[in-house]
């Protein structure tokens, strides 16, 4: 059985240069995730997948603006600018990603009243994903993480992993942050008191 996987956060054109949510330079991690998923046993994409009036984008909040704070039943919720509406361009993969290296693609968001950045429980922390089952029938217990954003669905993953009891490591080379107010600083400091490891 395979020990190890690689989990591929998110490499969809809304969070690359030119997409609703661009992430700077968010492009550049996709020839250097396509190596490493050569070379890697097990490889899961992530791949964020909304509704069209799901309940993160400020759109669906009058009078508040992309990046305001609104508190949710399960706590508080960035709004978003609309992005990644599943089956748009924008919810696509980079089409450089080489995406037939995958073993699984999950599929996070989708419920319209819960965010989702963690590639295995919704932002309720209770609705899960599955990602945790299969990696235990498949004997994985040991991932790296990478892809976008570093502060936000790629720190969520491995906060999250860590907590499942993974062994989880970060490649920071092949991730980009939003860094929204500190928010990257902020999340390195508790991906590491959780005991994430930094490639």
């Amino acid at each position: 059985m395979t020990a190890a996987a690689l989990l591929v956060v998110d490499i969809q054109n809304d969070f690359c240069p030119g997409g609703a949510l661009a992430v700077e330079d968010g492009d550049a991690v996709v020839p250097g995730l396509n190596a490493a998923m050569r070379a890697a046993d097990a490889v899961i994409l992530t791949q964020d997948w909304h509704t069209a009036c799901h309940s993160s984008f400020a759109s669906q909040h009058p009078g508040k603006a992309p990046f305001s704070v609104v508190d949710m039943p399960y706590g508080p919720q960035v709004l978003w600018p609309n992005h990644c509406v599943g089956g748009s361009y924008g919810a696509a993969f980079h089409a450089d990603l080489e995406t037939e290296r995958a073993d699984l693609i999950i599929r996070k968001g989708i419920h319209r009243d819960v965010d989702s950045y963690s590639a295995f429980f919704e932002n309720d922390r209770t609705t899960a994903t599955g990602l945790d089952g299969y990696l235990r029938t498949r004997g994985i217990t040991a991932l790296t993480i990478a892809g976008l954003a570093t502060d936000f669905c790629v720190a969520y993953s491995a906060l999250d992993a860590a907590r499942l009891g993974y062994a989880v490591t970060v490649d920071l080379k092949l991730s980009r942050a939003i860094d929204l107010d500190g928010s990257l600083a902020a999340a390195i400091e508790r991906m590491s008191a959780a005991g994430v490891v930094f490639a």
